[in-house]
């Protein structure tokens, strides 16, 4: 509807400018208002972003209710509310219609991780010719991500991404860009950094046009996708027989357990991860029972 389309407009780059989202997020937002749109559409509903009422906005959960898993749900009720709020931090609206809508409660869904022997085995199965060959290139350049997926705890569209002028070897980091474009500097291991060079030395495949500063390209001299990378961790999981359902992000989800594991402090997690709310990070305190008991028994005074 007409009504909606200016106000539309302006979230869209109020998600985009001020708040500095991805361009995933700010469409799966956008995403989220165009289905309540296309609701009244359907069920001839006349009614203006600034006059529709909680008893409209509740019609329409109902009406999707049925399609929508409780997680996809509750998703779908925090974007409409992050609309209206943003109307009433402009003052178009003095209040929220979102105000009494209830958000099914959902449990919290723990990562799936790897053990090191599991990460050691799929890093161990990316198969190397030695003949220097197009084959052995691109096993050079799979071994090589499946280190920095692990060694630095990056989500696949940062792996992607990576350039070559973010390597700070010298002083042992990277400079990772994440969601919202957000920059931070990322440590990394000798071993890691040696691979990489080895990879660039002799696996990485000549760049073409406007992909000189990429790490990691494919065949054709052009960035990876995120979906390649899914599928070539997938073969190698049914290679050596993992049962597991794995994705680039367990590499991500065993980084972070691994090092709390051996002692490290979640607010160091946190940076290295890029988490804004250290409440994303705890999930990972549930990790392993055995090696909070482990903490427990030699730590405290009473133990």
């Amino acid at each position: 509807m007409k009504s909606w389309i200016k106000f539309i407009k302006d979230y869209r780059s109020y998600l985009k400018i001020e708040r500095g989202l991805s361009d995933n997020s700010v469409v799966s937002y956008i995403f989220d208002v165009e289905r309540l749109v296309k609701f009244l559409e359907e069920n001839s509903i006349d009614v203006s972003p600034l006059k529709i009422t909680e008893d409209e906005i509740q019609q329409f959960v109902y009406s999707v209710a049925g399609e929508l898993n409780p997680r996809s749900k509750a998703r779908l009720i925090s974007g409409l509310k992050s609309f209206f709020n943003y109307l009433m931090f402009e003052d178009y609206r003095k209040e929220t219609p979102m105000e009494l809508i209830e958000v099914p409660k959902i449990g919290r869904k723990l990562p799936d991780t790897l053990s090191t022997a599991e990460i050691d085995a799929l890093i161990a199965a990316v198969k190397t010719t030695g003949n220097q060959d197009e084959e052995d290139k691109i096993g050079i350049r799979n071994k090589t991500m499946l280190e920095v997926l692990y060694s630095c705890g990056l989500r696949v569209s940062e792996l992607t991404t990576l350039k070559l002028s973010d390597l700070f070897f010298d002083d042992g980091f990277i400079r990772i860009t994440g969601k919202g474009n957000k920059q931070r500097f990322v440590p990394i291991g000798k071993k890691t950094q040696q691979d990489i060079a080895d990879y660039v030395q002799n696996g990485r495949f000549p760049a073409i046009k406007n992909h000189e500063d990429t790490l990691f390209l494919n065949r054709r001299g052009r960035g990876l996708t995120r979906a390649m990378i899914f599928t070539i961790i997938k073969r190698l999981a049914d290679d050596i027989g993992l049962k597991k359902k794995i994705s680039p992000h367990t590499f991500r989800h065993s980084f972070a357990t691994h090092l709390l594991e051996n002692g490290a402090d979640l607010r160091s997690i946190q940076m290295m991860l890029g988490h804004e709310s250290i409440t994303t990070t705890e999930i990972y305190m549930h990790i392993d029972r055995k090696f909070l008991n482990h903490i427990l028994n030699t730590y405290h005074p009473r133990r």
